[in-house]
């Protein structure tokens, strides 16, 4: 998803015009509601699965609690993910470039005036921002479209 808002701060000196870019992915689940369909699932499974074992058929009730357990351990990865989300914003004070993966948070400043915005295209394709060697992509929850549309955007609130 590529949000993009101009945001008006009133501070007590001056007043600072931002330029601010969200881009995440686009879940369908959000971490509880995701825990709510996990729970219902087992729910569910366990419930049929106990009513076979009381029918005679034991050995549906253990599988039936594999099958949870596999699917839990493959939602708690896809839950990890499910808020990953990078910020770029442009104001006085330079650019910064926020990134959340997995619940890890790095914040990196660059000089907007020595700011190159660099678009790569291909299987594993990004937007990079470079300033005096130092790179880093944003745009990894971006299709193609939304990276080059976001690139342009950069570049045009960049250009002095």
């Amino acid at each position: 998803m590529f949000e993009a808002h101009q945001n008006i701060g009133r501070g007590d000196v001056a007043r600072t015009v931002a330029r601010e870019w969200l881009l995440k992915r686009n879940c369908a689940l959000s971490p509880l509601q995701l825990g709510v369909f996990y729970l219902t699932l087992v729910f569910v499974s366990l419930l049929i699965g106990s009513v076979f074992a009381l029918l005679g058929a034991w050995m549906v009730l253990p599988f039936s609690g594999l099958e949870m357990i596999a699917l839990g351990a493959a939602l708690v990865i896809y839950g990890r993910h499910a808020l990953d989300h990078e910020r770029v914003v442009l104001n006085d004070c330079g650019l910064t470039v926020e990134t959340v993966d997995a619940g890890r948070r790095t914040v990196t400043r660059l000089n907007p005036y020595w700011v190159q915005v660099v678009t790569e295209s291909g299987s594993r394709s990004a937007v990079y921002l470079r300033d005096q060697g130092l790179r880093v992509a944003v745009g990894r929850h971006l299709d193609d479209a939304g990276r080059r549309r976001f690139a342009q955007e950069l570049r045009r609130a960049l250009a002095p």
